[in-house]
């Protein structure tokens, strides 16, 4: 019988991450962990969005202000959390909150944060998109970020982790070093497009707020305990190889407050560990910026180094 192939994406082969070449994160850490926060905008009553109440609803006034209450009072309170705890953050940002509330951006800036392009809003996705109309979104969102924050973006997550066939493809040709929305591993790897490498930095899926919660109806201890237990295992496996262990938020889920102090234990638990001192607490760009310094073929079995994909 002769095998026929399923399609492929082409972007990257396999290697099992036992396989790999070891490799350190600055001062010899061994774990890299971080929290994004989603900073997102949607449509009164028109495109898509989600619902405390329902997993894919049609647009109401009740959704369009859950999710606001995120911008107006949720990221407040998780940016004052962060100082508490004295975190670095990273922030997945829809381009049009710089024009819809653009007063959200004034403490990130203070704290020295760092701004990843989100698209436009969360109201679309880019899947399903011609190329020229997605090159187009990217370049619209990239605009904006690089305008209003003085240098461009590094990174990208698609709204809703969409892509189309060429995304990879059209976030190189527009100046992105790396990408979030490849949730395949726990160490970055290179992916390959029609115009050189670009780098995969670990994304969660699982822990992840709007999924556990949202559409999974986790409760808020439940999804404190993931973030626990996710940080518990990883800080022991990673004194046989590097890990990457990050925690996506959203402001309008954790933002609120009873979920809000489940959230402040679990971070304050991974923060006060006995083994925190494997751990660099650290943003998604200074990953990337840090593999890029690695010599070739250290990540993923041997895609390309940094010297053929400067």
């Amino acid at each position: 019988m002769t095998f026929s192939p399923l399609p492929h994406h082409g972007r990257y082969p396999y290697s099992s991450i036992d396989q790999r070449k070891d490799f350190s994160w600055p001062g010899g850490k061994r774990l890299a962990f971080y929290v994004c926060f989603n900073l997102e905008y949607f449509a009164f009553g028109g495109g898509l969005g989600s619902d405390v109440g329902l997993a894919n609803p049609p647009p109401n006034h009740r959704s369009y202000a859950w999710r606001d209450y995120g911008n107006r009072v949720g990221l407040s309170r998780m940016l004052d959390l962060m100082d508490e705890l004295g975190l670095p953050a990273a922030h997945n940002t829809n381009s049009f909150l710089y024009q819809a509330h653009p007063g959200m951006f004034d403490r990130i800036r203070a704290r020295g944060d760092e701004i990843i392009g989100h698209g436009r809003t969360n109201a679309e996705r880019q899947s399903g998109m011609w190329e020229e109309d997605e090159a187009r979104l990217i370049a619209e969102a990239t605009a904006t970020l690089s305008r209003e924050e003085g240098k461009p973006p590094g990174g990208w997550l698609g709204p809703w982790l969409a892509e189309t066939d060429l995304t990879p493809d059209l976030l190189k040709e527009a100046g992105y070093r790396y990408l979030l929305d490849w949730a395949s591993d726990d160490q970055p790897f290179w992916m390959r497009t029609r115009s050189g490498p670009i780098l995969s930095v670990p994304y969660p899926i699982e822990i992840n707020d709007s999924p556990a919660v949202v559409f999974r109806h986790h409760t808020a201890r439940e999804f404190a305990d993931m973030i626990v237990d996710q940080f518990e295992e990883m800080v022991e496996q990673c004194e046989r190889m590097p890990l990457v262990c990050p925690i996506a938020l959203h402001t309008f889920v954790v933002g609120q407050p009873f979920r809000l102090r489940a959230l402040r234990q679990a971070l304050r638990h991974c923060l006060n560990h006995p083994l925190s001192d494997r751990v660099w607490f650290t943003r998604p760009g200074e990953i990337a910026d840090y593999c890029y310094g690695l010599p070739a073929g250290t990540l993923n079995g041997g895609i390309p180094g940094p010297e053929e994909v400067a």
